[in-house]
């Protein structure tokens, strides 16, 4: 497609899963492609397949380093690294620390680097990989789910706050999704996420119908939008909903 021939791009968490295929799917489109991840040999093994290059290291702080491989500026730039820490307030606090870093800051220090540089110009694309867990929720994970939430808020301020000004932003909000992160997920996986989920090349073809159309909101599956929509127009029903979910995932588990 034309808004990605020859543009440079840059992935975070792209070792696999999600951010593998975005990479993948970007590269396929005449983009030059970055593969950023924690792993340096699941990096460079994805950036391997497609040519692309790797560049290890914390999503944080991938920017400077990006662009020296890129030789030049970044045009879009794939917030897609992120942890699913589960638990409640009970969770320690480095969970909670470490999914508030992952899931939010490191997109908000990347548009803290990125964004000059685009109002400078007109133009750029930010994208980020919510989940589903942003709009609604997701039984036990807290973290998860609030911090998952701080990323859609700072998705949705981005593109209210530059769209007129040549930034574009798309949220990925998918449910459940075959990557080892969902089989990490244990029974509150196999019971909410499981059933649905898609394999991440659908989610790469969800955000490239969003990016055609001009969408803020890339649904992969788009029963989402009517959980959203009532979420918002009956919360009590919601919750009751959601509250059931619990009572099952509690007896599947024995601890009722």
């Amino acid at each position: 497609m034309a808004a990605v021939r020859d543009k440079t791009v840059v992935v975070t968490g792209a070792g696999g899963g999600i951010g593998a295929a975005l990479a993948r799917r970007f590269a396929a489109e005449g983009a030059r492609v970055v593969v950023n991840d924690l792993d340096e040999a699941k990096a460079q093994r994805t950036a391997d397949g497609i040519g692309a290059r790797a560049v290890a290291g914390d999503a944080s702080a991938v920017v400077p380093a990006a662009r020296e491989a890129l030789g030049g500026g970044i045009d879009i730039f794939c917030a897609n690294a992120g942890v699913g820490t589960g638990g409640g307030p009970e969770a320690p606090e480095e969970d909670w620390a470490l999914a508030w870093d992952v899931n939010v800051m490191a997109h908000v220090r990347a548009a803290r680097e990125l964004v000059p540089e685009w109002l400078e110009r007109g133009s750029g694309r930010f994208i980020s990989t919510v989940s589903a867990a942003g709009l609604l929720t997701m039984v036990d994970a807290a973290p998860y789910s609030v911090t998952k939430h701080g990323a859609y808020a700072f998705a949705e301020w981005l593109s209210l706050t530059y769209r007129h000004r040549g930034i574009d932003v798309h949220a990925i909000c998918p449910q459940g999704v075959r990557t080892d992160m969902l089989a990490a997920t244990g029974t509150a996986g196999d019971l909410v996420l499981t059933p649905t989920a898609v394999e991440p090349e659908d989610v790469a073809e969800a955000l490239f119908a969003a990016m055609t159309e001009g969408r803020f909101l890339v649904l992969p599956h788009p029963e989402v939008a009517d959980y959203y929509t009532a979420r918002a127009a009956e919360p009590d029903r919601w919750l009751g909903g959601m509250n059931h979910l619990q009572q099952k995932l509690e007896q599947a588990e024995g601890r009722s």
